[in-house]
């Protein structure tokens, strides 16, 4: 297992980023960015990358497994001026595209999954997942995870809802591995794509991403069970993603949901 190169990225990342640091192992990427966003002297565009990471957490407290070299595992501090807090969600989506811009380069093929899946191969196994978490600072803040499995993760990985589970770049047939060279293809899409939402005020259809979401998108035009907060559930049909990034779902009655937050399972696509 080769160590990533953080001169190489540090040269061609900060600039675009105001500052990239490569860290051996942590707990989790987003927890250290929460705490350093928190003193207010961490700037926008922050990059934090570690090859291991012991405590990764995802959606409703889920542990993201992360041993050492498998993966990419990467937070970025945002402070995104001039969005306001109710377009915040759709930061997951943005990431969301700059993966799969990712997957595209390498020859994979991937799919997301509302709202923070990446899910690649012809049986959709999760191959990245999404954590996007606003910060309590007296301006706007929002600490983006990004897990990447690069490798296979072998034996013992559970799955995630719904049976998803696991796969990487490499059982995919990607035409690289190198954690260095994903990791630059990576966060170059994700400037891009960013750049994009934050000059839009956080609004996708005026961003321009909207309809790439929704072509990426394989949720819309599945029949879905999801877990709303409050361990309520919803059964339905989800038909849309709307340009704040919220997924609409009609359910078994026929009345319209709008679900900001929840876990989805997909459970088949409806002719």
């Amino acid at each position: 297992m080769t160590a990533m190169n953080a001169a190489r990225l540090r040269a061609e990342l900060v600039g675009p980023y105001a500052a990239l640091d490569v860290v051996s192992s942590t707990g989790s990427t987003n927890a250290d960015l929460r705490a350093a966003a928190g003193t207010g002297q961490t700037p926008d565009r922050t990059v934090l990358i570690a090859e291991e990471q012991t405590a990764g957490v995802g959606r409703r407290a889920r542990t993201w497994v992360s041993p050492k070299g498998a993966g990419l595992y990467l937070s970025v501090l945002l402070r995104p001026h001039g969005v306001g807090f109710t377009k915040l969600g759709s930061l997951a989506l943005v990431a969301g595209l700059a993966v799969t811009d990712l997957t595209a380069d390498l020859g994979v093929d991937a799919a997301l999954k509302w709202p923070n899946d990446v899910l690649a191969g012809p049986e959709r196994g999760k191959c990245a997942g999404i954590l996007a978490e606003s910060v309590a600072a007296e301006e706007t803040a929002v600490v983006l995870g990004i897990g990447l499995n690069i490798r296979p993760l072998g034996p013992g990985v559970e799955p995630g809802p719904g049976g998803l589970r696991p796969t990487s770049l490499a059982e995919q047939g990607a035409r690289t591995t190198d954690r260095t060279e994903l990791a630059l293809l990576l966060l170059s899409a994700l400037d891009r794509r960013e750049r994009r939402w934050r000059a839009a005020g956080g609004d996708l259809a005026a961003a321009g991403l909207l309809e790439e979401y929704r072509a990426r998108c394989e949720t819309i035009g599945q029949q879905v069970r999801v877990m709303l907060p409050g361990d309520a559930t919803l059964l339905g049909t989800a038909t849309d993603v709307d340009p704040s990034g919220q997924l609409m779902v009609t359910d078994e009655t026929g009345k319209p949901h709008t679900v900001l937050a929840g876990d989805v399972v997909h459970l088949r696509a409806v002719p």
